[in-house]
């Protein structure tokens, strides 16, 4: 990795020691473009920000700080979020400061990903770090502010010190002051699951519309009712776009936001089973909060800045990381074609039994050998890099009773799920299984298992795993999103890098750019994915939010490529339908990037589609540049790739409700040189309910000067694969 950093020191005055130096003036630092400015303040002893764009106010003054159990004045939230004020002169982190230092510093590099959007990301901005002192309680902390062209973040720094060594968190109090009753994208505040529909409103409508849908049973919303999560976008009312998120989430909890009096959104941290917000010793750091800033929607899905506020990669040796394009036995079960767990003569199996001699087959089990090599078959025959297996292993049947034994050991298959021979039989034809752990929540079963799970993977060289968190966290009491269930993910991601593994994660926290460093995470899901197409079926909008919200902290997982609409046809018992055009389906590989993509339907809905699968087939997961040329999220987003290292491009053009016409500009493709366009488009009478399946394959000749208009349904899209002309 080549770098060109440049780090200068503005500023310094004396931190904590046997005299404080006062600083009264108001800072301030600018981004490179000088576009942003952030402010800080010391107002009657508590910390307060604020940040401007080209003058106009982004977000108005906002305290900082955070509360800490045993100390007195406690600030804490009531069931509709609204906040108790400290009375206190000296209150945890929160008030009694003064500012004892202030640095400056400027920065600016490239870096190279292992795998990316972009093969070189730019990472330029200026810093300001403050320094604020607790003379009543002897005590400092420090607040990191970078600002970017494309926004702010900032973290607090605890050193270690005599009188901060150790502390809870009781809350944090960071707050976000909006500037006006403006438009939010939003999903409900959940310790639990991302997997929602996006909501877009006013700021002044949201307490009410969560709770219309919390009388309508329709939300498991653990916290209060003017609660969302991050990722959540912003249209001010003067256009100016914004996104909320944090960065580099290590041994912390996740953040949610509350919606407070006055349009602020103040920081909501998600518990541990004991109530409290977080265990820090220090030295330590927070994660980044960070406020994206766009003149455009575009501008938004262009920011690298989540990932830049990680820190650089942490595996010597990435040579093993791999992207993957997959199939795999996973929508018939979803579906309810089949079924995940195979059925025993016995009522259960527990660790330890082997004699599978009372075992009884069942014809609707999906993890069979016969399946798989079906499956590995049509891998082969299209180029596909590996397959993934879910409901190999014992366990499934005491899972989906409810009983809840957690007989899981991760390696031990069922008798009709031949180990050696599956992997002789792929290795033979050149693909890679993807192993599956479905771990319902147990972790401390989970972890013991751990080390001989990846062993089990490493003899049989899968270099992949899907972990799943379905259902409620033991210890009973935890939840996804809490500390200590983020130092799990950590804890599984870091020992497979030991192992050379890849992890997928579903059912976990949603990602903070964590695969910067970690690039073994190689996908996520943590947002409501394809299969609520088989659950009901997701609104047809909902792919066109992603790239905007869910997608800015890291890849998904989102298994796109569903070409059959009709549940029912793979279920008698569903009355299911996949609200989506074909077309829109084949958008999904270029608009929802990802570097692990999966081909999600059965392979006889593709040979049945076979000229339309053929852009599947194509379409790479590697990536060097990437244009955004149509953006207005919840409506619709138009995203054109350059392979990585081939001179070939590829774009996505998602619809949602509205049949719109895309206008799709090819200024971004080299002068002087005519190139071929395979164009997949929604037929003219195409709509995800009563016509998905019509579409249209066509070539034609274009160049840079080429500006195509195409047709997409509601609920549809269109996909073109461009290649030098012969």
């Amino acid at each position: 990795m080549k770098k060109c950093i440049f780090t200068l020191c503005l500023f310094l005055l004396p931190l904590w020691g046997g005299r404080v130096g006062l600083l009264y003036s108001i800072e301030k630092v600018e981004s490179p473009s000088l576009n942003l400015t952030a402010y800080f303040d010391v107002q009657e002893g508590r910390p307060v920000y604020w940040l401007l764009h080209k003058g106009d106010t982004v977000i108005r003054p906002s305290h900082l700080g955070l509360t800490i159990r045993g100390e007195k004045g406690r600030t804490d939230f009531n069931d509709f979020g609204t906040k108790e004020r400290p009375t206190e002169e000296v209150n945890g982190l929160l008030s009694g400061f003064v500012m004892t230092g202030s640095e400056r510093f400027i920065h600016d590099s490239w870096w190279e990903p292992v795998w990316g959007e972009e093969r070189r990301i730019h990472d330029s901005y200026h810093e300001m770090l403050i320094t604020l002192t607790q003379p009543a309680k002897e005590r400092y902390i420090q607040i990191q502010f970078r600002l970017y062209d494309d926004g702010l973040g900032f973290r607090y720094i605890f050193p270690q010190q005599k009188n901060l060594n150790y502390f809870v968190i009781e809350e944090e109090q960071t707050e976000f002051a909006m500037p006006g009753d403006i438009t939010a994208y939003w999903i409900p505040g959940d310790y639990d699951t991302q997997e929602y529909e996006y909501t877009r409103s006013k700021l002044s409508e949201i307490r009410a519309i969560q709770e219309n849908t919390n009388k309508a049973n329709l939300s498991t919303t653990t916290f209060s009712t003017s609660g969302v999560q991050t990722p959540v976008l912003f249209k001010t009312n003067n256009g100016l776009w914004m996104n909320i998120h944090e960065a580099a989430l290590v041994n912390y909890s996740c953040m949610h936001l509350n919606l407070e009096d006055n349009h602020v959104f103040t920081s909501h941290l998600t518990p541990d089973i004991d109530g409290t917000k977080g265990h820090i010793q220090t030295s330590a750091t927070s994660p980044w909060r960070v406020i994206m800033v766009g003149e455009t929607a575009k501008d938004i899905l262009a920011s690298r800045i989540v990932l830049n506020l990680n820190e650089p990669c942490k595996i010597e040796d990435t040579s093993w990381i791999k992207p993957m394009k997959y199939v795999g036995v996973w929508w018939e079960m979803i579906a309810g074609m089949r079924d995940w767990s195979y059925t025993w003569d016995f009522p259960s199996i527990h660790i330890g039994v082997t004699d599978y001699s009372k075992a009884k087959p069942h014809g609707r089990h999906g993890a069979t050998t016969e399946n798989v090599k079906r499956y590995i078959d049509f891998a082969a025959k299209y180029g596909f890099d590996g397959v993934l297996v879910e409901g190999w292993n014992i366990g499934w049947e005491d899972w989906f009773g409810n009983e809840k034994d957690f007989v899981y050991d991760f390696v031990t298959p069922y008798p009709d799920f031949d180990v050696e021979g599956i992997h002789d039989y792929a290795k033979s034809k050149g693909v890679k299984m993807i192993m599956h752990h479905e771990t319902s929540g147990a972790i401390r079963n989970y972890e013991r298992w751990l080390d001989t799970a990846y062993q089990f993977m490493r003899k049989y060289e899968y270099p992949a795993v899907k972990s799943g968190y379905v259902g409620n966290i033991l210890p009973i009491g935890e939840h996804h999103y809490s500390q200590f269930m983020n130092n799990h993910y950590q804890y599984c991601l870091e020992k497979a890098a030991k192992y050379h593994l890849m992890v997928n994660a579903h059912e976990a926290v949603r990602p903070t750019g964590l695969c910067r460093t970690w690039p073994n995470l190689i996908g996520n899901e943590s947002a409501q994915g394809t299969e609520y197409q088989a659950f009901g079926g997701s609104v047809p909008n909902h792919t066109t939010m992603l790239p905007f919200t869910r997608l800015i902290g890291g890849p998904m997982d989102y298994t796109p490529g569903i070409f059959e609409n009709d549940i029912h046809k793979l279920n008698p018992n569903s009355h299911s339908w996949c609200n989506t055009t074909l077309c829109n389906q084949l958008s999904l590989y270029v608009t929802l990037y990802s570097p692990l993509q999966m081909a999600a339907d059965l392979p006889e809905n593709y040979e049945r589609f076979r000229d339309a699968f053929q852009f599947i087939v194509d379409v790479p997961v590697e990536w060097d540049t990437v244009y955004y040329l149509e953006a207005e999220p919840y409506e619709y987003v138009t995203i054109a790739r350059k392979q990585k290292d081939k001179n070939a491009w590829f774009i996505g053009s998602t619809n949602g409700y509205d049949p719109r016409t895309a206008m799709i500009d090819l200024s971004f493709l080299p002068a002087g040189q005519k190139y071929t366009a395979t164009i997949y488009a929604d037929a003219k009478d195409a709509h995800y309910r009563n016509n998905p399946q019509a579409y249209t394959i066509t070539t034609k000749t274009v160049t840079s000067k080429s500006k195509l208009r195409l047709f997409t349904a509601a609920g549809g899209g269109c996909a073109i694969k461009i290649v030098p002309k012969q």
